[in-house]
Formats: structure tokens, sequence, C-alpha cells
């Protein structure tokens, strides 16, 4: 098999690319990466020394892909499927490469800050921080909540790139700064999500690994 993915089940950023190679049933050949382990990431740090994932491998094409953006922008190239995850025409693949990046930036980013800090011991952990952390997170759930009035998807009706990386990102922000009370269109827009299948699927299977999540 040409594609070989190196990833994580809990990780969101693998979600993200996971929800790409679902939604176009890109074959490919899971490789579950277990840092912990020291010979398992010493394997992967060759593969890619910065050792964060995912990191797709296509031995057809000799090429080693890391980062999520990347990975499905590499797929939309090279392994086109049914779901045109990035628009042909050239302003609507600009607005959801924005979309795409606000996500990662403004939703991603300061969740991860938030559960970051739940896993530092006491004496290092961060109020301020997390505190600014919530600040964006409210304000951008105030920006997605306008601009998913009148969407079905992130930039419109067709599922896209910007919708693999809101997925992820509002999954996991849902869970240290809630949103499904406080901002409807969000949360309908986030049900949107939970209900398409890749996402479904991509789901089902980090099921076994959620109680690692910091609650």
């Amino acid at each position: 098999m040409s594609l070989t993915f190196y990833f994580h089940p809990l990780s969101s950023y693998c979600h993200k690319a996971l929800i790409a190679l679902y939604e176009n049933d890109t074959p490919f050949e899971p490789h579950l990466v277990d840092l912990g382990n020291e010979a398992a990431s010493a394997a992967f740090k060759k593969l890619w020394p910065m050792g964060k994932m995912p990191v797709l491998r296509d031995n057809a094409r000799d090429r080693t892909v890391p980062e999520s953006t990347i990975i499905i922008e590499y797929l939309a190239i090279h392994y086109p499927g049914k779901t045109r995850l990035v628009p042909a025409d050239a302003d609507l693949a600009l607005q959801t490469r924005l979309c795409d990046r606000f996500y990662d930036c403004y939703v991603h980013d300061p969740m991860q800050r938030i559960v970051g800090d739940r896993l530092r011991p006491a004496e290092k952990k961060d109020p301020l921080g997390v505190e600014m952390a919530r600040k964006v997170l409210l304000t951008s759930y105030g920006m997605i909540d306008q601009e998913m009035a009148n969407r079905t998807w992130a930039i419109g009706d067709s599922f896209t790139l910007a919708d693999c990386a809101a997925a992820p990102s509002l999954f996991y922000a849902n869970e240290v700064q809630p949103f499904v009370d406080s901002h409807r269109n969000v949360a309908a827009y986030f049900e949107r999500l939970r209900a398409r299948p890749s996402f479904a699927r991509v789901l089902q299977e980090a099921q076994p690994y959620f109680h690692m999540f910091p609650r």
C-alpha cells in the first residue's frame, strides 16, 4: 500500500487528517505511534525529527508529508476523491484556507493551552494563561456563531478542509469551554459535524482512548 499514516487516535490534529482520508475512502495503512515507548518514538523521529503527529508517508512518490493541513492539501492534489476538500475556485480556496487557519489558531490552540495546563503539576500551573485562552475561545465562538447562522458547512454548502479542522477543534473545545448552551449556531454546526460519517468514524475509533483525556 502506498500511503502509511502515522498517528495517535486521541490526537485532534490526527483526527483532522483522518477525516480527510475517510471522506474519500483513501486507502492507507494506519500506524499508531506510542511516543511513550522509547523504541517507537525513536523510529518515528527518524521519519520526522520534530516528533509531532500526524505524518503521512507516500512510498509510491517517496514523500514524507507532515502537518495535518499539508497532508489534506497533498491528498487533494495527488489522491483526490468524491469530496473536493480544497475548492477549485481560487477565492473559495483562499476562504477555505483562512477558515482552516482560524480553527487551528483560535479554537484548537487555546483549547490545547487549557488541556496542557491540566497536565502540569500544581506549582507549574498558569491560571492567567488559561483565563486568556478561555477569552480567545469565547471570542471565536461568537464569530463562528455569526458565520454559521445561514451556512451548512464552514464556507457554505460544501464540506471542505475547513470542516476537517473545525470538527476535532470544536469537539475538544466543548470539553474545556462548553458552547452547547450559549452558542446555538455553533452547537448546531457541531452536531452536523458529529453526524458526518467520516468524523463519526474517527470518534468511534478514538472511543477506547478518551479516558486518557484530562477532564
